[in-house]
């Protein structure tokens, strides 16, 4: 199977709060749509510095994060970031990959909100057992 990407909206979840409270107006909510790599080895969404500074996210700590190639590099980890895909969403923290490296999104993510890889394809899908809301398994 080949590398599998998806185009996923990001936005600042702060900023989508604020809105619904009608403390800022929805066209000052920060949101980006990026191709990223659905990357089922990584365990977070994982965002480049780029968008973390588009999107304005605060850091919620500091981690250490072992790359693909074995090095062993600080990010920082955002927090409050809105992901949409499709008709599903889900809010999480993101790991800053240094530069300007690829967006990857993760297991976490990708099991929150009931998504699939379907191999023939090569693409991200909705889960086709649930295909209107995402569903969990809480046992």
């Amino acid at each position: 199977m080949g590398l599998v990407y998806a185009d996923i909206e990001l936005i600042n979840g702060y900023d989508l709060e604020n809105a619904n409270r009608k403390i800022i107006g929805e066209e000052e909510v920060k949101r980006i749509w990026v191709n990223a790599l659905v990357d089922t080895g990584a365990l977070m969404l994982c965002i480049n510095e780029s968008v973390q500074e588009q999107l304005q996210l605060p850091v919620d700590e500091k981690r250490k994060a072992e790359t693909a190639d074995g090095r062993i590099v600080g990010c920082d980890v955002v927090k409050g970031v809105e992901l949409r895909f499709k008709n599903r969403k889900t809010t999480c923290r993101a790991m800053v990959l240094p530069g300007d490296c690829e967006v990857l999104l993760g297991a976490i993510p990708l099991e929150d909100m009931d998504v699939l890889i379907h191999p023939q394809r090569q693409e991200l899908i909705v889960n086709p057992d649930h295909p209107y809301f995402a569903q969990m398994k809480v046992k």
